[in-house]
């Protein structure tokens, strides 16, 4: 008989189908993979009717079956895996469009003789086959002669022919208390079986150890390697340092030239992947001396991997392997790649001397101290992405990067950003790939979201977003809280990584900065708002509040007229008995919507506020409301007041509104209605609409973060918007809410965070029960029941843990600690650690249990809350208690429904005080399991609107300061005004001497002098001032328009020759470079002052040697003198 006999006597079925997979290994093995799937699929049909103790789940497809958590609980963590690879080979065999390899099939049928063997040994009521038993490759029957194979096609049509003639297991076990009778003796049959087989330990070898090879194997197939290629597994090379000086590599991947690209070194899965570190390098050295070409280093222990090319980077982390051809682009860059610090920027995409300093910061951060990860503060408006756009633009030239993802939180941010790379850099044709998910190209632009469920896909066995498929990630909006929530995304891609913030760096939070590896506070480069104003790139506000009585005092009854007491009176207060005696201020505009205060915002807005075409019509203006209902309570009202605007001059932009993309492209569009955009969220942060000079602040904001963004929709420069030569001056912000009031007094601020998931709290919650429960006990303070309610509850998590798919992108980095918790054995006892470990690393992680209902996990949330606080004694237990009798007496009221009447005795104890009366945990479990089903049955109720028409009364409007924000004086509005002109007239013979460092003349002077005066741009008050503010007129106009940088460098050029410098003094020497650059002059006693004191705390003391400190200062005065005149 076939190796598969042992099947014959009891699974006939199964045996078939094995049997054939076996003959067509060596002669189809398409043809194989596919009878090995439908031998599983026959396996799993027959378990589920046989075994009592496995759960159909909500499906009855092989997926399904396979991860259902009690089969994985039954079967145990070999089996599982066998399983789920033996579904994922045949689905590869009948549907994917790569060639399906002899080996893939012997592999396929070698695992599927484990299955079979365990199932035999474990159910067989008769004879067991013997545990020494052994799937022998060589015994595979050869064809006799050529048989035909077959198609797909065929394969597909005969999948469909066998799944009709399958029995369903949902209609023979849907009706589990009535199984028919043959079903109830072969369940009781197999239990006895079962049990007298489990008495006997099983020995047999389930090759586990192969089994870790399959998962490299797997990931080595999804970056496109085939492990079975020639000279691939277990690669001679001669040269070791040690014995024959042979040794054999466990895999070589190898370039279409013949030369080794990389290797693997595949190490236990109970040892660390990097033990094997030191024999990878070994074997690298060998293949070097064989071939000519150093391989990059791979170390995986099947769990983790590890790459290492060690010509550059120390060892990190990875989720899988490279491709060939990114492999290939990574051996031939350590000889083509070009130095960052050579090439410039491209002076058509950025103009700014910050954005040239930002990028050449990054390019250090990458270049010259090797790390991977950069971190810019720059505030909105002050061009992020046309520095990032520059920035790709280097790295492709200098061949760092090919290919480019640039990640943004919303649709119209992502749409924003695809227009600026095709406007500024056309040739990297960059990809959304929002709506062009299959497009190619060397930027691609996408959501969080999308990029996620792509990274998921596969076509075949094959990743189209493997981990290296990028070479730098940008991260758009670094502040907002992204990380938790798609914080995979970036540990999945190994790539460099640029974050981009508006965010002042003070206020940005510490796992911010962890994350890009960074000092708090010390981002790799900041150009920040207060900075920006000063040097003329972003425009000042003006800010205005204004007082509403309404908005801050709310409505009293008595406070209003006797007509307006009866409208009061007539209006439906929705739950209330009878009207109320006020409306808090908290309810206006969230429930309640009062005509006269929105007509007075609006008249104020339509009188105030700055308006363009010669004063004709308002400019465009961002109202920001509280909600949608707002929102759409303003327009009506604006409609009402402006029916000669015809509809279109206001309009609602937020996520609830059909074609909201068309509207915010209307509104970017000067010329176009709507020139109010009323939005809630959606334009808060990100969008670009230069022409903005109105905000109004219609809401109440907290967080600094999410103001300081707000402000920043008015902040772009604005050429010619009043008319020709007349820019944007300044933008108004109208503040109904005393938000000014709130951050010009700079208050500390808790930001928000990513809360962590529902499901999250869940895991965590539960996980802090069992730990108290386990307390109890050891201090011998437990109570009746409490170990039951221990054991229901490790349960639950088991079977959150067991019903992880480890092949989920987000789950493979945790696989060793969700394989070990996926076992039941490892919640019979769990400490401290442990359980910190499974909150920190497993609470959150996407499990493929059946979906419940919100309404039921919100209240299991709810109810272990209460049991938490049973057993401390804890705070809070009153509101609990009064939240679950409120959801007890609306469940009362739905009593007409049948499963809420099936439980009415508990629902009315419930609701008295003596049911409550020494509570236990147990109780509240009790009624948790029994109530949590039939919450989502409570009608919901939604707050009725209410709107009125009381009058309002509005305040006198009164300007607010900012420090960090504070409009220009007339003399600092000369200074941008004179550093745009200067910068237009480089060409000018003074000018020119400046920016290199010539020196200047009393002539030159003079002429300075002349031309200020003839533009019309400084006044002689302005001339005397800047002379006095600036000791000399040269050096007023060195500092604003700065030195050209080859003079700078220039200058310090002998400097640098005559010595030989350390790493910190060439940097220290680069920095004062920069300076002069963008400054022009810089003060010696700014030596021993941030940043050079990031150097050493002394400064330029603590870098050169007293004789050296004295000759830099030395350069500096001679450069301060050469534009003094």
């Amino acid at each position: 008989m076939a190796q598969f006999g042992f099947l014959a006597p009891e699974w006939p079925d199964i045996h078939e189908a094995a049997a054939r997979a076996e003959a067509l290994v060596l002669s189809d093995p398409r043809g194989a993979a596919f009878y090995a799937r439908r031998a599983l699929e026959r396996t799993m049909a027959w378990l589920y009717k046989a075994d009592r103790r496995l759960k159909l789940p909500y499906q009855d497809n092989l997926a399904a079956l396979i991860h259902e958590p009690s089969f994985r609980t039954v079967a145990g963590e070999a089996i599982f895996y066998k399983a789920r690879f033996l579904k994922d080979a045949g689905n590869k065999g009948v549907h994917g469009d790569k060639p399906f390899t002899e080996s893939e099939a012997r592999m396929a049928v070698q695992e599927l003789f484990h299955v079979a063997f365990w199932l035999a040994r474990s159910y067989a009521r008769g004879a067991k086959p013997a545990d020494g038993l052994a799937f022998d490759p060589a015994k595979l029957p050869r064809p006799m002669a050529q048989i035909a194979r077959l198609t797909m096609d065929q394969l597909r049509k005969r999948e469909e022919e066998l799944r009709a003639k399958d029995e369903k297991l949902a209609e023979i076990l849907g009706d589990r208390a009535h199984l028919d009778a043959e079903l109830q003796r072969l369940r009781e049959e197999v239990a006895a079986a079962r049990a007298a087989n489990a008495a006997r330990p099983d020995t047999h070898d389930y090759g586990e150890a192969a089994t870790r090879d399959h998962f490299i194997d797997l990931l080595l197939r999804e970056a496109g390697w085939n492990p079975d290629g020639p000279n691939v597994a277990e690669y001679e090379v001669i040269g070791m340092p040690y014995g024959t000086g042979q040794g054999f590599v466990d895999y070589v991947l190898w370039g279409d030239d013949g030369k080794p690209l990389a290797l693997v070194e595949a190490k236990a899965t109970r040892h660390s992947a990097l033990k094997g570190q030191q024999q990878a390098k070994l074997y690298a050295d060998c293949l070097e001396k064989m071939h000519g070409q150093r391989p990059v280093i791979f170390c995986s222990n099947g769990y983790e991997h590890w790459i290492w090319d060690d010509t550059r980077y120390p060892p990190r982390h990875v989720q899988g392997f490279y491709k060939k051809a990114e492999l290939a682009l990574l051996v031939q860059r350590r000889s083509t790649r070009r130095r960052l610090a050579d090439a410039e920027p491209n002076g058509k995409i950025i103009e700014r001397h910050y954005q040239f300093r930002a990028i050449r910061r990054i390019s250090e951060t990458f270049e010259d101290h090797a790390q991977r990860k950069a971190l810019v503060v720059m505030a909105t408006g002050a061009g992020k992405t046309r520095t990032v756009i520059a920035l790709a633009d280097l790295l492709m030239r200098c061949n760092w990067a090919k290919r480019i993802l640039f990640l943004a939180d919303r649709v119209a941010l992502v749409n924003q950003a695809v227009g600026a790379f095709k406007a500024h850099l056309p040739e990297a044709a960059p990809v959304n790939l929002v709506t062009d998910k299959a497009a190619e190209g060397r930027v691609f632009v996408s959501t969080y979201p999308t990029m996620m469920a792509l990274i998921e896909q596969q076509d075949g066995a094959q990743r189209r977003f493997g981990v290296g498929h990028f070479d730098l990630v940008i991260v758009d909006e670094a502040h907002r809280s992204i990380y938790r929530k798609y914080g995979a995304i970036f540990d999945w891609f190994d790539s460099l990584l640029v974050g981009l913030t508006a965010t002042p760096k003070d206020e940005i939070d510490h796992n911010t900065y962890g994350l890009f590896d960074l000092e708090t506070g010390v981002p790799t480069d900041a150009y920040p708002l207060d900075e920006a104003v000063r040097d003329g790139y972003l425009v000042p506000m003006k800010a205005v509040s204004v007082p509403l009585k309404f908005q801050r005092q709310g409505i009293r009854y008595d406070d209003l007229s006797e007509e307006e007491k009866e409208d009061w009176d007539a209006v439906e207060w929705a739950g209330e008995d009878s009207a109320p005696e006020r409306v808090e201020a908290e309810a206006v505009n969230k429930w309640l919507f009062n005509a006269d205060t929105v007509d007075k915002v609006l008249e104020h807005l339509m009188t105030k506020g700055q308006h363009v075409e010669g004063g004709d019509r308002l400019g465009k203006t961002i109202v920001f409301a509280k909600n949608h209902a707002h929102a759409e309570f303003i327009q009506e009202r604006f409609d009402a007041n402006y029916p000669h605007l015809k509809g279109s001059f206001a309009r609602v932009i937020d996520y609830q509104v059909d074609y909201a993309q068309s509207l915010i492209d209307s509104f970017s569009n000067a010329a176009k209605a709507p020139h109010i955009a009323i939005s809630v969220d959606m334009l808060d942060t990100g969008i670009d609409v230069p022409e903005v000079v109105n905000l109004v602040f219609f809401k109440l904001v907290r967080s600094k973060t999410k103001f300081w963004q707000m402000i920043g929709r008015g902040t772009r420069l604005c050429k010619d918007l009043l008319g020709p030569g007349q820019d944007k001056a300044f933008f108004y912000v109208f503040d109904f809410c005393q938000n000014l009031e709130f951050f010009s007094q700079n208050p500390p601020t808790v930001e928000g965070t990513a809360s962590d998931s529902l499901s999250a709290r869940l895991f965590k919650m539960r996980l802090d029960l069992v730990g108290k429960l386990d307390a109890r006990r050891k201090g011998g303070l437990a109570r009746d029941g409490e170990g039951e309610l221990r054991g229901e509850v490790a349960e639950v998590l088991h079977g959150e843990v067991e019903a992880m798919n480890v092949n989920n992108f987000l789950v493979r980095p945790k696989r060793r600690l969700v394989e070990v918790y996926a076992k039941p054995e490892a919640w019979a006892e769990l400490d401290e650690g442990a359980r910190l470990e499974l909150a920190s690393n497993v609470a959150g992680l996407p499990s493929e249990r059946e979906p419940e209902k919100l309404e039921a996990k919100q209240f299991d949330l709810l109810m272990l809350a209460l049991q938490l606080c049973v057993l401390r004694d804890g705070a809070g237990f009153a509101a609990m208690k009064l939240r679950v009798t409120e959801i007890a007496a609306a469940l009362e009221e739905q009593s007409t429904i049948p499963a809420i009447r099936d439980q009415m005795l508990l629902i009315e104890e419930v609701q008295t005080d003596g049911w409550w009366q020494d509570i236990t945990a147990g109780m509240l479990e009790n009624a948790r399991k029994r109530l949590r089903g039939l919450v989502h049955l409570i009608e919901k109720r939604k707050r009725m609107l209410v709107y009125t028409n009381f009058q309002d009364e509005i305040g006198d409007a009164t300007e607010v300061d900012f420090d960090a924000f504070t409009p220009p004086d007339a003399f600092e509005k000369f200074r941008a005004k004179a550093r745009h002109f200067l910068r237009q007239h480089e060409d000018h013979v003074a000018i020119h001497k400046l920016r290199t460092n010539r020196q200047l003349t009393s002539t030159d002077l003079e002429a300075l002098e002349q031309i200020l005066r003839d533009s019309g741009i400084a006044t002689d008050a302005d001339i005397e001032r800047a002379k006095a503010d600036a000791s000399g007129l040269g050096l007023f106009v060195r500092a604003l328009i700065g030195m050209d940088r080859a003079a700078a460098k220039e200058a310090f050029a002998g400097f640098m020759a005559s010595r030989s410098l350390t790493a910190n003094q060439i940097e220290l020497v680069d920095m004062i470079v920069d300076h002069l650059t963008e400054r022009g002059v810089l003060d010696a006693g700014r030596l021993y002052e941030s940043p050079y004191t990031f150097l050493s705390p002394l400064g330029v003391e603590g870098v050169f040697r007293s004789t050296d400190v004295d000759e830099v200062c030395a350069i500096l005065e001679e450069v301060r003198g050469r534009a003094a005149a």
